[in-house]
């Protein structure tokens, strides 16, 4: 009786505190309605698709968790402190649907126009991105800088929102070795590894193809053996962290020996094009205080591609079956909000071609982030105006347009749609929104 009492006190208390998220905050109840449909979808799917996973409301429409079923093993322990990992995770649905729309607009590929466009980007910012930055004065020798940044630093974005298809993100799990995945990967549009994973004597299970490799600060001091796993030698090389001297130098040294092979001229993919191989990534993006690869590579990839799935993110095979399909899911809440748009392939799957049931559709997950960013406050919140999230406006340096007949039709709409502007993520420390360059005219 008693545990009847409190099971009944805890959901009114859970109730209560969505009404009065609905009676104080700024939301009417178009909004209120949004955010109640968009958890009750997720909470559907996750029990449909979850292999055991149960999705838990929490305090409000916003706060999820997810929890295991009651027979699972914990297997993982927190490297510092020994302890066994919770089976339980919590998260913020109203933060990651609002922050959705932010990474799918933004450009997530450091350039001289972003650093030119922020507040004393010079000063305050781009000696950050080298290493031993701090002992270049805050680059008032703007010269030096330039020159230190100038081989993995273009004036504009390479690539545009949308820009590819079907995008493939290979991480670096054992797990993949389970399953022959690689003619299923060979057929995306674009493959991103990460730092030093091998092709060779592997590609039965993760494929010969390889268009971007993202790298962390050890695999990108390491290029002269990172370049060579790719034996097209057209991988295009992007670093998530600062630049080194001796990145400079290897990377001079590559640009030569490559030249032979017109392998940093420009590169044909269908109808996109790609105009150099070594970049940086920009900073925290949408993801502040989030260092690992597997994450960047996946914002990169929903930055410049339709659609994205993800191979080599599953656990430890010994862990119970039903962890598998869904465990990334619990690390990268965006994945979980967008099924539609995310799907993690687990080499234990029963059926590949599976109907994933009850995916929140399209209107719903726009009405769900319209209220989101009203009840977060964010930067141009409820707006039907693409640039209304921008904090920081500026104009775009003179270039050519971008040559919409040759770009895929959705990218050629999202250009119209956002008239030319490119938008790019600030660091969290300089407020919600985004860093908004305009065309001159």
């Amino acid at each position: 009786m008693r545990l009847l009492q409190f099971g009944l006190l805890l959901a009114l208390a859970s109730g209560l505190s969505a009404i009065l998220i609905y009676i104080t905050g700024p939301l009417d109840e178009e909004d209120f309605q949004a955010l109640k449909a968009l958890q009750t979808h997720f909470h559907k799917c996750v029990s449909a698709n979850g292999l055991g996973l149960q999705a838990w409301s929490g305090e409000d429409y916003c706060k999820v968790t997810i929890k295991y079923s009651g027979d699972t093993i914990p297997k993982w322990k927190d490297p510092k402190t020994g302890e066994l990992e919770g089976l339980s995770f919590d998260f913020d649905l109203c933060e990651a649907v609002a922050t959705w729309e932010q990474v799918r607009n933004s450009s997530t590929i450091l350039t001289k126009e972003f650093i030119d466009a922020l507040p004393n980007g010079w000063e305050d910012y781009a000696w950050r991105r080298i290493n031993k930055g701090v002992l270049l004065n805050h680059c008032k020798n703007k010269t030096l800088c330039m020159e230190k940044l100038s081989l993995v630093l273009p004036e504009t974005p390479p690539y545009l929102p949308r820009q590819f298809g079907r995008y493939a993100v290979i991480g670096n799990s054992g797990d993949l070795l389970k399953t022959k995945f690689g003619r299923e990967i060979d057929g995306y549009d674009v493959v991103i590894r990460e730092n030093s994973a091998p092709i060779q004597n592997y590609s039965d299970y993760v494929g010969k193809k390889s268009t971007f490799r993202l790298l962390n600060r050890g695999s990108a001091k390491a290029l002269d053996k990172v370049v060579v796993l790719d034996e097209r030698r057209k991988e295009v090389l992007i670093v998530k962290t600062t630049i080194h001297d001796i990145m400079n130098k290897m990377t001079r040294m590559a640009t030569q020996a490559f030249a032979c092979l017109d392998y940093g001229k420009l590169l044909a993919f269908g109808d996109n094009y790609l105009t150099d191989f070594f970049f940086l990534f920009l900073g925290d993006g949408c993801y502040a205080g989030t260092k690992g690869t597997g994450l960047k590579a996946l914002e990169f990839a929903l930055s410049i591609c339709e659609s994205v799935d993800m191979y080599g993110f599953t656990v430890d095979p010994e862990l119970d079956y039903h962890i598998i399909n869904f465990l990334i899911a619990t690390r990268i809440n965006i994945s979980i909000i967008l099924p539609y748009l995310i799907k993690i392939h687990s080499p234990m799957r029963a059926d590949p071609n599976r109907v994933v049931e009850w995916v929140p559709s399209r209107g719903t997950i726009r009405a769900a982030r319209l209220a989101s960013e009203k009840l977060l406050k964010r930067v141009g919140a409820g707006s039907s105006d693409p640039l209304a999230a921008c904090s920081i406006t500026k104009k775009q340096v003179e270039r050519e347009p971008a040559a919409l007949s040759n770009l895929r039709k959705v990218a050629s709409d999202h250009q119209k749609y956002v008239k030319g502007t490119t938008m790019y993520p600030l660091e969290h420390s300089l407020g919600d929104g985004v860093l908004c360059t305009v065309p001159a005219s």
